[in-house]
């Protein structure tokens, strides 16, 4: 007759019930951030990034020029047009051409506004400092769309997938994405070189990468994002930036077409409207 130890048999089969249980459960999916609603969006605080401190900076105005804002204009002042600091220590040559191609079409007295104020996708970064009206955030399992309301430029950002092997460039580029805790993560390859990296339009090549943290903070009412850009034909050193959001309720996305509101609107010698090759009909 084999003895058996009462305590011992009682932790085994203790141990096997617990493995049942845990076997028969589903673990319960973590939380997700939440950007998206009905009747509230996000809008741009400011239309440049800020430069975390200790690391390469973004590009500033040059100190002979500083630029003035249309809302920042004090009495017997007015607003004035970007003109880029070529100084800045992390700039590469090729970078420090294009914005002297576009500082002398500012001093040549072109009006050179921003890429959305012309109707032109505006690309990743820049996307981030769109203004003027917000950006709505769908979130789903398999994606997020970020909608700016001006133009209704869409990104899409797809989910736990990884980087196709040779994305086709585009105005956007690729972004995917994933969570981590209470931040989505996104990163962005394969944009053409027809979109800049700021408003003062430092150019970009094909080799850009963005990579954007965004999470809510300060009790949901405002929303950051930190974000590195590397890109060797620009930047001697990835550049290193944050840029906010306030959440604001003006109800669900309204309806919007830039190329539509009014010839007034485009009698500045820069650039042409977008226009279709051909028709879509």
């Amino acid at each position: 007759m084999i003895r058996t130890n009462p305590t011992v048999v009682l932790t085994v089969l203790a141990s096997v019930a617990m493995v049942g249980a845990a076997w028969g459960q589903q673990s319960p999916k973590p939380a997700i951030p939440n950007f998206s609603g009905s009747d509230f969006g996000w809008l741009s605080i400011g239309t440049d990034f800020t430069g975390v401190p200790g690391g390469p900076q973004p590009v500033g105005d040059d100190p002979r020029h500083p630029h003035i804002g249309n809302f920042d204009a004090k009495p017997g002042q007015r607003s004035s047009l970007r003109v880029g600091n070529l100084d800045n220590p992390n700039l590469t040559e090729f970078a420090k051409e294009g914005l002297k191609r576009t500082n002398d079409e500012v001093a040549r007295g072109k009006a050179v506004f921003s890429r959305e104020a012309r109707c032109w996708p505006t690309g990743v970064p820049t996307y981030d400092l769109n203004q003027a009206v917000p950006v709505y955030f769908i979130q789903t399992p398999g994606e997020v769309l970020m909608i700016w309301q001006m133009d209704h430029q869409v990104r899409h950002i797809y989910l736990d997938v990884p980087h196709s092997q040779n994305p086709r460039l585009s105005w956007y580029g690729e972004s995917v994405g994933h969570y981590e805790g209470d931040t989505l993560v996104v990163d962005t390859i394969g944009q053409n070189t027809k979109t800049f990296v700021d408003n003062y339009r430092t150019p970009h090549s094909e080799k850009l990468r963005v990579i954007e943290r965004f999470r809510v903070i300060n009790a949901g009412k405002n929303l950051e994002a930190d974000i590195v850009m590397d890109d060797p034909a620009t930047f001697k050193q990835p550049l290193h930036v944050t840029h906010q959001w306030r959440r604001v309720t003006p109800g669900p996305i309204t309806e919007s077409s830039c190329a539509e509101s009014g010839p007034g609107f485009f009698d500045f010698d820069v650039e042409p409207i977008p226009t279709a090759s051909k028709a879509d009909f």
